[in-house]
């Protein structure tokens, strides 16, 4: 039984009905509003960022400040963001059309809603997605497992190429140190543990044998690899008192091109 608050973002340029769905929450226990906005360009950041269960999602956005008139494009944005789940998406309208409520569907909407349904009220667009969020197909735990699995394969082939452009050869230790640094900062969103920490962890060294295989690495690119292929693929900071990169500018510029290019 799913027992936490359903997190629901609201792309709604009426302010009454926004206001509505603010009142109606207030009485509930089983959702919990993430972001409102009436721009469906903000609506994609706030999809991106707090990743919402669930998203109402108004067609007509007449009203909308910074975004379009209307969101018919933010569903297939939406799919471009490549999240890691799919939201269970609601879209409310007053325009009844077959052609339109193809297009809608097509593109990825559960359900929709015609705001002059006598029964439409916000409670009604709230129990729909606490609906739809008990009857969607749960993914089972083996699927899971290889979705991470492939997430993870894909980090690290990345980060094998970017090695091996520079010249860090595979037999290396300090190379491994390096994979598993970037791949760590990159899964776990940057988080605050040390990394260095983190490793020691896991192979059971000491945070300077960990530093020196890491700087051993570095040093023999610089030293082996030709200068015109370091200034092709490593283009970023390196220290004017040793000509190399530091431990954590080196792995923290492959950390932000990785997550660019994935």
């Amino acid at each position: 039984m799913i027992t936490k608050p359903m997190k629901i973002l609201i792309i709604e340029d009426d302010r009454n009905d926004c206001n509505n769905f603010i009142n109606s929450v207030k009485n509930r226990k089983d959702v919990e509003i993430i972001g409102i906005t009436d721009s469906d360009i903000e609506g994609l950041k706030y999809a991106k960022l707090k990743q919402p269960e669930g998203i109402i999602l108004d067609l007509e956005l007449n009203n909308s400040v910074t975004g379009n008139t209307d969101s018919l494009g933010f569903l297939s944005e939406l799919k471009k963001l490549n999240l890691s789940y799919e939201p269970i998406v609601v879209v409310t309208t007053y325009i009844n059309s077959k052609r339109i409520y193809d297009i809608v569907h097509k593109n990825g909407a559960d359900i929709i809603l015609y705001k002059n349904h006598p029964r439409y009220s916000a409670d009604y667009v709230l129990n729909k997605l606490i609906s739809l969020r008990e009857v969607a197909p749960q993914k089972t735990i083996e699927i899971l497992k290889e979705e991470l699995e492939d997430n993870k394969k894909k980090i690290s082939d990345c980060i094998i190429r970017e090695l091996d452009l520079i010249g860090i050869p595979a037999k290396m230790v300090g190379r491994k140190y390096i994979h598993d640094a970037i791949l760590y900062l990159i899964e776990n969103k940057r988080d605050n543990t040390n990394v260095i920490r983190h490793l020691t962890n896991i192979y059971k060294k000491s945070s300077n044998t960990i530093t020196n295989g890491i700087q051993n690495a570095i040093m023999h690119a610089w030293n082996n690899t030709p200068v015109d292929d370091l200034l092709e693929y490593y283009r970023a900071r390196v220290s004017p008192e040793t000509g190399v990169p530091t431990t954590m500018e080196f792995i923290y510029h492959y950390v932000e091109k990785i997550e660019r290019e994935i």
